[in-house]
């Protein structure tokens, strides 16, 4: 049988979505010149639909039939990023010309030239991609001054597709890999994001911001980026879909790196539908296919499923993998439970490569902008500015990659080839010997408190094995312990993103646990559920 593309996938899942129903720079004004309507001229509850649900084909359809406009969603966002974010301090800035950039695409529906799903939906980025007229700090200040030079090829790609560019969300600076403890989703620049769902606890790293600010619908879609973890574990936090592509297929150029070997940027959204869709603008491999050869996703029915505990992640979070591996059985599929091997040796090698690739790929990128030239400058800029030292002083990571071998070492370099080679054969050999379509496993733990002097209490080792072998997950929504999300994390092998969204989609559907955070202080305010 032919393999499924993605374009393919998502006319799919499209029809099945249709047929459904400076420092604190705190989200800036956007620019309402030139007779576009300010924010207050309307309203969510204006636009006849729920911004928490909704989906990018449904928003596409009332464009195309004139009962939406870009500029009028557009308001609806900023006019909720003014009311709810200085809660969740999720997102840095808006764009001044996010009202301009939609009323041109409003002029190209009008015209019918629109340039594909994603033309006036709005997209909030993570503050360590590259735009040419935004700030691009990565939480630091050492970055805080002049905008890049040239937006992250990324970013061309969603200006091309007709995407709103929104503004910039905060993230865990330099994304979790300057501290030896540090706390996630906070940065010198933008402050503590806190979870949407309770709020003293921890949004994850380090697409802090991006994750809180879909939970809270503060834009349709949000990129992130992940090293190890640093999308899915965001997404499984907050309750929303985070898909961490397979290494190579989404432009690095212009990201703030940690390693090319492993870094990679992806989609965020409420759904997978909205995932699907924006990861085909920011895929730089075009995958053909008939999108009339696949009318409907594929269900359950059939499919094998891996389930790989982690019992060390708890007992609650273990009921809601129990639960979800039975309403997955009910719907057909075959669930086994695996161990994927060679786990301990990858947690011991992945974090000494890291460091040399760091202190290779960070001074290339210091390179290109104003400011600290290389690593060993930025080291010295922290240690000069008490606001880098604000909730945590440490640089340890910094100061081990400084030190760390060269990557043209022959130890870094046989290092990195057992990663390579062990994290594919956990994932290729459990997979063929239980002949499965993905491997499941929790996404995360229940947030913990967020806590500057503790640090992050974040030993998640689910996302390793695709994180290290460049092969693609997704963390869908599965369920709650108390008040808090927990995710499933979906993993399959190299370039299988097409058959794992629609795997996802098909999740999605069956466990059906998404639901709007209510902003809790804390999980002890409140015993009714």
């Amino acid at each position: 049988m032919r393999k499924p593309s993605l374009a393919t996938l998502v006319a799919a899942l499209v029809a099945g979505s249709l047929c459904a129903g400076a420092p604190q720079p705190r989200a800036e004004a956007a620019d309402t010149g030139g007779g576009i309507p300010s924010p207050s001229a309307a309203s969510p509850t204006e636009l006849g639909f729920d911004l928490d649900t909704v989906t990018i084909p449904q928003l596409q359809t009332r464009m195309a039939n004139g009962s939406l406009t870009s500029a009028a969603l557009t308001i609806a966002y900023l006019r909720r990023i003014k009311a709810i974010d200085p809660t969740i301090h999720a997102v840095l800035r808006t764009d001044p010309t996010a009202l301009r950039q939609a009323a041109a695409s409003d002029a190209r529906h009008r015209d019918g030239h629109t340039r594909g799903p994603l033309d006036g939906i709005p997209v909030l980025l993570k503050d360590n991609v590259n735009t040419r007229d935004l700030p691009t700090t990565a939480g630091s200040l050492a970055l805080a001054g002049s905008p890049p030079d040239a937006d992250a090829a990324l970013v061309t790609r969603l200006r091309h597709a007709g995407a709103v560019i929104l503004g910039k969300t905060n993230l865990s600076e330099w994304a979790n890999f300057r501290a030896a403890k540090p706390t996630s989703g906070w940065s010198a620049v933008g402050g503590q994001t806190s979870n949407p769902y309770v709020l003293d606890r921890n949004p994850c790293g380090s697409s802090a911001g991006s994750g809180a600010a879909l939970a809270a619908s503060l834009a349709q879609v949000a990129i992130g980026t992940e090293t190890d973890g640093s999308i899915v574990c965001p997404a499984g936090m907050n309750g929303v879909v985070g898909h961490k592509p397979s290494l190579g297929l989404v432009s690095q150029s212009g990201v703030v790196p940690i390693s090319a070997e492993q870094d990679t940027a992806g989609p965020m959204a409420r759904n997978v539908i909205d995932t699907a869709l924006t990861f085909s603008v920011l895929s730089d491999t075009a995958l053909p296919g008939d999108p009339a050869a696949l009318p409907k996703t594929s269900g359950l029915r059939g499919k094998r499923i891996g389930l790989w505990r982690l019992p060390s992640l708890g007992p609650e979070v273990d009921a809601v993998m129990t639960r979800t591996a039975k309403r997955l059985r009910t719907a057909g599929a075959e669930v086994v439970e695996v161990t994927p091997p060679y786990q301990d040796r990858l947690a011991e090698l992945e974090f000494p490569a890291l460091l040399s690739e760091f202190h290779r790929d960070i001074d290339a990128y210091l390179a290109t902008r104003k400011g600290p030239r290389d690593l060993a400058e930025l080291i010295e800029f922290n240690r000069a500015h008490p606001a880098e030292q604000s909730c945590f002083a440490g640089q340890e990571l910094f100061e081990q990659a400084l030190a760390a071998p060269p990557t043209t070492d022959p130890e870094y370099r046989a290092m990195r080839a057992e990663l390579k080679d062990l994290s594919r054969r956990s994932l290729d050999e459990t997979m063929a010997t239980h002949r499965l379509d993905a491997i499941a496993s929790p996404t995360n733990p229940p947030a913990w408190t967020t806590d500057c002097a503790r640090g992050d209490n974040d030993v998640i080792p689910s996302s390793t094995p695709a994180a290290v072998a460049g092969y693609p997950s997704l963390s869908v929504p599965a369920g709650f312990v108390d008040e808090l999300p927990v995710g499933v994390l979906l993993m399959a092998g190299d370039r299988k993103d097409t058959e794992l969204l629609s795997l996802g989609a098909a999740v999605e559907r069956r466990l059906h646990a998404w639901r709007a955070p209510r902003y809790l202080p804390s999980a002890q305010t409140d015993a009714s559920r």
